[in-house]
């Protein structure tokens, strides 16, 4: 069993009488992939300033990377990187420049080496000495991510990384995170787009209202929410009225020769379905399983935001 790289439990906070953390608990596994999930103003930049040690909570606890982030801010800090929804890059320093800063505020040894193996890495060599400046929006985000690698932290915050970046650019981002978990490195993923999270993450968590509404692995979440149904076709009406007449539970489509029976999708469920067609020797031409997406499971825990909570949270920062 992996141990926690972050561990969270009744984490509150409030801005005077508005509640923006309502006692949440999660854990994050070493070397997984965890996404946060919610509406906007659900409270999910409030957790991660709280979590890089940027806010404070009211009440419960919080350990990052084995540190309390509250008696221990110092050792957290050393321990995470954190790339924001926008690239935080100098426009005026070549991405080389910029990594080089990097390196020389940590303080890393052979530094220069350092930089050049993350031009490598993150594709930007014949780029390197260009200005900020000129680079795509794909290359900002790989050259962020570059600067939170130095100095190697062992947990990354991805708040919404891939936020404007065409799908290329997207995917290639999706790329270096798996490259980054499969050498050990634990991600906290927030993200709007919920097929970021369904291809990356090992678990989610989906934040409403302050509240954690449900917690799992992406297929936990889909089987929570119904109308998961086994859809069969067949190869001429004759076939497709002596199945519904075995089905009679099932929802026909005439034009398309298919039945859509209601199921968990459960082997079990599946065989009993087949059999139930074997014994009256009708062959199906093809059947799939087909479960909700995470948009489904999104829209069914979540509701519109009434809230301002994000919004508030970064005020609070900044004042």
């Amino acid at each position: 069993m992996r141990t926690s790289a972050i561990a969270v439990s009744g984490l509150r906070k409030a801005y005077g009488d508005k509640v923006v953390l309502d006692g949440i608990d999660f854990d994050v596994a070493a070397g997984s992939i965890f996404s946060l999930l919610g509406p906007n103003g659900a409270g999910k930049t409030t957790t991660v300033n709280i979590l890089t040690t940027l806010l404070t909570a009211d009440a419960g606890t919080v350990s990052v990377a084995g540190h309390d982030s509250v008696t221990a801010t110092r050792q957290v800090r050393a321990a995470i990187g954190v790339t924001g929804q926008y690239a935080a890059v100098d426009e005026l320093l070549s991405g080389r420049e910029n990594l080089q800063l990097m390196a020389d505020l940590k303080r890393v040894p052979s530094g220069g080496q350092l930089v050049t193996r993350l031009l490598e890495r993150f594709d930007l060599v014949d780029s390197a000495d260009k200005l900020a400046a000129t680079y795509s929006g794909g290359m900002r985000r790989k050259l962020d991510l570059a600067m939170t690698l130095v100095g190697n932290p062992q947990i990354i915050f991805l708040d919404e990384p891939t936020t404007g970046l065409d799908p290329r650019s997207r995917r290639t981002m999706w790329g270096i995170v798996r490259e980054l978990v499969a050498e050990g490195t634990t991600i906290f993923l927030t993200t709007q787009y919920l097929e970021e999270a369904d291809q990356l993450a090992d678990r989610i968590a989906v934040l409403n209202g302050g509240r954690l509404v449900a917690q799992g692995t992406p297929d936990e979440l889909k089987r929570q929410i119904p109308g998961t149904h086994v859809r069969f076709r067949f190869t001429d009406v004759y076939e497709l009225d002596t199945a519904a007449r075995v089905l009679p539970e099932a929802t026909r489509d005439d034009e398309e020769l298919t039945l859509r029976v209601p199921s968990d999708g459960e082997t079990r469920s599946l065989r009993g379905l087949l059999d139930r067609l074997d014994a009256h020797s009708i062959d199906a031409l093809e059947f799939s399983v087909n479960r909700p997406d995470l948009d489904d499971v999104f829209l069914a825990l979540t509701e519109t935001p009434n809230t301002d909570t994000d919004r508030i949270s970064k005020e609070a920062i900044a004042q």
